[in-house]
């Protein structure tokens, strides 16, 4: 059999993590290398990695020491670095590895082929196509591993174990097409919507979506952060530390793909095309200009008198959320937009409805734009060329 790296960071996720460990041990064999990261934890999840390696020769450990956390989009790329192996799964700590996971994903991983298993999951999260919803516990302290066994023994027995395209974790890739575009985007740390980004830049790189049915496992649930009780949170309920990461970079989201997440019932990424718009908006007060400001490459505005002031302290305090430069994507109105696509209106004039055409304007000028001008509800058009960039974001 040929080899897997399992890459798992962890943070106060110390039973979880044992529970996921002695899982692949279990089920998949001493013969996998896993590959293990503390992200400066205070559970004692350090010293329960060292005894993990003292006992386990195909594990590698590695510690963040503090004093702030680094994320997943850190500890992904360093952990694929150090992996051994040429097949990479990221695993998370709350994943319970079913038997004949490894040899079902080795069956599918190829160059050019991202793999994703099937989780089953207890009912924390609404239900969905690509997913099993089956309750076998929330805690490793409640969970039936007895019960999981004859369910997946009876569903893989009974059931159309199919093949379908979606993208999710847990993902095996070739380490060389994770590393052809470029790993995980620093835009994204420490964690949230940067799987939705990596995700969309393997579709654009032409890489098939594998998701085989046959490999399984039982997953907790977002118990890394979002349900995270060291950060706030429990089953089932949000960790404020989880609502500012995945707010902030649901913005930082739409400022580099000009649309929120997309993608199909089976979670295959949809990526629609990406514009160079500046947006020249008339009484644009800074409450506004957040709510605008990531939906375009520029905007242009009446930044005047106390109306200044609040675009500066705008800036400032947003700046901090985005490697984007946002002094360099703000202007007065008193400059030309040189933009591909310019877009005029009134922020007066701005409803729930039509603000559904700027969320949406992407794939509206892929539909109905053309070179020239036109004018659409509130919004007046110079289209000067229908270049599209969302390859360079690859």
């Amino acid at each position: 059999m040929k080899l897997i790296s399992f890459v798992i960071p962890s943070r106060n996720n110390k039973k979880y993590l044992e529970w996921s460990y002695n899982s692949i041990r279990k089920n998949l064999g001493y013969t996998h290398e896993i590959l293990l990261a503390d992200d400066f934890s205070t559970d004692g999840t350090w010293e329960y990695l060292q005894e993990v390696k003292d006992k386990d020769i195909n594990v590698q450990i590695f510690r963040n020491e503090g004093p702030v956390r680094q994320g997943i989009v850190y500890w992904y790329d360093f952990l694929c670095k150090e992996a051994d192996n040429d097949r990479v799964m990221f695993f998370h700590a709350d994943m319970y590895a079913c038997p004949g996971l490894d040899e079902e994903i080795l069956k599918h991983l190829k160059k050019g082929v991202v793999v994703s298993a099937t989780r089953i999951e207890p009912p924390l999260h609404p239900s969905g196509t690509e997913k099993l919803t089956e309750d076998f516990g929330i805690e490793p302290e409640t969970f039936d591993e007895y019960g999981l066994m004859n369910y997946i023994a009876e569903f893989q027995q009974t059931s159309n174990t199919k093949i379908t395209n979606g993208v999710f974790a847990p993902w095996a890739i070739m380490k060389d097409d994770y590393w052809k575009v470029g790993g995980h985007d620093k835009l994204f740390a420490p964690q949230s919507k940067e799987d939705s980004d990596i995700f969309n830049r393997f579709h654009l790189s032409g890489y098939e979506f594998v998701q085989t049915w046959r490999g399984l496992v039982y997953h907790m649930t977002s118990r890394g952060s979002r349900f995270n009780p060291m950060s706030g949170g429990a089953p089932g309920k949000d960790s404020p530390e989880w609502i500012h990461t995945t707010t902030k970079n649901m913005r930082n989201f739409i400022r580099k793909w000009g649309t929120m997440v997309q993608h199909d019932e089976m979670m295959k990424p949809i990526v629609s095309p990406k514009y160079d718009i500046g947006f020249v908006v008339e009484n644009c007060d800074t409450n506004m200009l957040k709510e605008l400001e990531p939906w375009c490459s520029d905007i242009y505005g009446d930044w005047v008198g106390h109306k200044g002031y609040g675009v500066n302290k705008y800036i400032e305090e947003e700046q901090k959320n985005t490697l984007i430069d946002l002094s360099k994507k703000i202007h007065s109105d008193h400059i030309e937009p040189k933009n591909d696509i310019v877009v005029r209106f009134d922020a007066n004039k701005l409803n729930a409805n039509n603000f559904q055409i700027i969320v949406k304007l992407s794939d509206i000028l892929k539909d109905s734009g053309e070179v020239g001008e036109m004018e659409f509800e509130i919004f007046k058009f110079n289209i000067k060329s229908m270049k599209t960039y969302e390859k360079e974001l690859i």
